[in-house]
């Protein structure tokens, strides 16, 4: 079934080992040129998180 054109960035946690992960959207990958093994920062952002380029 595909997604709706809307519901595209829609994603589900999952279980990765003791942890748990979440997929990002390949075109925004793409368009911030972040590639496999990059470092990432993640910071909680009131009910959000903010995930920006570990320089």
């Amino acid at each position: 079934m595909r997604r709706k054109l809307k519901d595209q960035n829609i994603r589900k946690i999952y279980a990765h080992g003791n942890s748990l992960g979440i997929t990002l959207p390949r075109e925004i990958l793409n368009e911030l040129k972040w590639r496999k093994g990059q470092k990432v920062v993640v910071k909680k952002r009131g009910k959000g998180i903010l995930i920006t380029d570990w320089e």
